[in-house]
């Protein structure tokens, strides 16, 4: 078997998330549909991150175990083709022609996988941004898909105040929706607020990992704070009292889009993805 990477961008909006669902379309079954085409037999991807529906991607990575007929088929060049360093770079073009020149999901690259790389398990972190626009800056019809619309002004600087003070090794079960067996424990390496150059705020969120709706309930906090319903610190007593509260709204998935995913260096793929799969303890928390 042969492992390739997959670099990923899409609008969500018109997906039921990533994970393939029986009857809908998402992200990974348009993907794993156009790739087994090209394969002549089934091809499956594991992901970095599994986004919710309606939520987009500039830098989803996602890997896919192939064997040698699939790899033939996948690599072979049409005649009078120019021949290529990379055999895998005819892949992403023929791709696009599966997908449509100006399909909602794109392959921006395709690519062999080092030795002990898995897109998920050896990932560092991920980041996210989340774009909103307030009454500073009104509605753009043109950019209504990738971002959110909060009917106030929003003070900017506090909001960067309340987003910093909760980075660090916590338990954000106040800021997950639980799910069964999976922990809330997660490292929160970047949180901060700013405004670009149209007016519009944007969030920079990274993490070793999120766990479910993480990001939009912390974005939907900081909102809070921004129109002086909350403070900082009311945040991070919401936190540290590791349950769900109706205190501020979890924001919608249309503002949300993964930008970067994070991987060590090639001798450290394989060590990264085995502790990564080790479960952390609660223990671990501070800080």
């Amino acid at each position: 078997m042969r492992r390739i990477r997959l670099d990923i961008a899409y609008d969500g909006t018109n997906f039921r998330g990533w994970a393939r669902q029986p009857g809908l379309r998402t992200v990974q079954g348009t993907l794993e549909a156009a790739l087994t085409r090209i394969a002549s037999s089934p091809v499956q991807l594991v992901v970095a991150g599994r986004t919710d529906a309606g939520v987009h991607a500039t830098g989803q990575v996602a890997h896919a175990d192939i064997d040698d007929v699939q790899w033939e088929r996948m690599t072979q060049r049409r005649r009078n083709a120019p021949e290529v360093e990379d055999p895998m770079e005819p892949v992403a073009r023929r791709l696009i022609g599966v997908l449509g020149q100006y399909s909602d999901v794109a392959v921006n690259r395709v690519s062999t996988a080092p030795e002990g790389f898995d897109a998920r398990f050896s990932a560092t972190w991920r980041r996210y941004a989340y774009r909103i626009a307030d009454q500073v800056v009104g509605y753009d019809p043109m950019e209504r898909h990738r971002t959110t619309t909060v009917r106030a002004e929003l003070d900017v600087a506090a909001m960067d105040e309340a987003a910093r003070g909760l980075v660090g090794l916590w338990d954000f079960a106040a800021y997950c929706k639980p799910r069964p067996e999976a922990t809330t424990i997660r490292t929160l390496l970047e949180f901060d607020w700013r405004r670009d150059d149209d007016g519009v705020l944007v969030a920079n969120v990274r993490a070793d990992a999120f766990c479910h709706s993480m990001v939009r309930a912390l974005v939907g906090a900081c909102v809070a704070v921004g129109e002086g319903k909350l403070t900082a610190e009311h945040l991070r007593i919401i936190r540290d009292g590791l349950e769900r509260t109706n205190e501020f709204k979890v924001l919608a998935a249309r503002g949300l889009t993964l930008t970067e995913v994070g991987y060590p260096a090639d001798d450290q793929l394989a060590q990264r993805a085995e502790q990564t799969r080790n479960r952390r303890d609660a223990d671990e928390v501070g800080g």
